[in-house]
């Protein structure tokens, strides 16, 4: 009796197990709003997005573990906003609707011609025991792979199609009014960070500021123990009673210290004429780890062709008044604010007491 009880109690088990799948296999849309997304976007280990006209961008992290920056194409840090939003896309992301199957077709060969190709990849164990507690034998594998296509006509969800998938779907954020295409780019500089530095105080040795035009009021702030001394350049000597307060300011400056945006396109005139000349100032920071990151700076004329007959001009109206050129570590040509800057791109008569000016700019 008591077998019969144990048989009969495993086929109703069997046919429970058999029923609930079979239910989630014809659930529709229903079962796929809660498995299109990516639930554990901690575990992403590499994200590889690809278009149409051969742009690709691989985004990865060194290691899922710990809190490290991600990279964009292996070489570059990328912009830790930018992969906050597209984890965050991945994960929120849900099916609004099936598409029509008279639109199918068309859906479908629009993703092939001009979709975005998006690429996930997990780090998971093979073994994942006692709710987390136990995880043996990590691996990394391709979870899921998108094709991401146009709006929609309401401008609120986007076409996607996920590989293994039977049809495309309109996919959205709830909450969000907006579509979704605009969260996976492909332009690998849009990825990239625009940090400069990020150096607290406490971990500052040495700021110095070359200034080409007026060498005299070149300077560099030095540390001292636990404190800074403003050292002048030409000629060499410490400096004193100088503005602890705007020294202080300056410092505090380099907490979190960004460009604008890269300069791709800088005009012919200018390459031949502001860059072909010395920087208007260089800037040198060093960190108490040794590390040292060279910013060199140049006018940016309103209109370049003003750089032809009035390369040395001091009349403001023909600058650029809010952005100018920079050099970063000798790789990187970018844009940098002056309102960014402006306290730091002051020359050592205004630590000493004097206005700001602009004769470091």
């Amino acid at each position: 009796m008591k077998r019969r009880n144990i048989i009969i109690v495993c086929l109703v088990a069997v046919v429970g197990i058999i029923a609930v799948w079979v239910v989630a296999a014809n659930s529709g849309t229903g079962s796929l709003k809660q498995n299109f997304h990516i639930d554990d976007t901690h575990s992403i280990t590499k994200v590889f997005l690809a278009d149409k006209q051969d742009r690709t961008v691989l985004l990865t992290k060194p290691d899922v573990e710990v809190d490290t920056v991600w990279l964009v194409n292996e070489q570059y840090v990328a912009s830790q906003p930018m992969v906050d939003q597209l984890l965050n896309t991945l994960h929120d992301m849900r099916i609004r609707e099936v598409v029509n199957k008279s639109a199918v077709d068309n859906v479908l060969k629009t993703l092939s011609a001009r979709g975005v190709k998006v690429e996930v990849y997990q780090k998971s164990p093979r073994i994942n025991w006692f709710g987390g507690r136990l995880r043996l034998f990590s691996r990394e594998r391709k979870v899921a792979t998108y094709y991401v296509g146009s709006e929609t006509s309401d401008l609120l969800a986007s076409y996607m199609y996920r590989e293994g998938d039977k049809t495309p779907y309109a996919i959205h954020i709830p909450g969000f009014r907006g579509m979704l295409t605009p969260k996976f780019p492909t332009d690998a500089y849009v990825w990239r960070s625009h940090r400069i530095v990020s150096y607290p105080v406490q971990k500052i040795a040495r700021v110095e500021l070359e200034i080409s035009e007026k060498a005299e009021e070149s300077f560099a702030v030095v540390r001292e123990g636990s404190g800074f001394r403003l050292e002048l350049l030409h000629p060499q000597h410490f400096a004193e009673g100088y503005d602890t307060l705007r020294v202080a300011q300056m410092l505090s400056s380099f907490t979190n210290l960004n460009f604008d945006e890269y300069a791709r396109l800088v005009p012919q005139v200018e390459l031949d004429t502001t860059f072909s000349k010395p920087p208007r100032t260089t800037l040198s920071i060093t960190s108490t780890d040794g590390e040292t990151h060279v910013v060199r700076t140049y006018i940016k004329y309103a209109n370049p062709e003003d750089a032809k007959v009035m390369p040395d001009t001091n009349l403001y109206q023909v600058f650029d008044m809010n952005r100018l050129y920079a050099i970063v570590d000798n790789k990187d040509t970018v844009l940098i604010q002056y309102y960014t800057f402006d306290n730091i791109l002051q020359p050592a008569s205004f630590f000493l007491g004097q206005q700001k000016t602009t004769i470091a700019k």
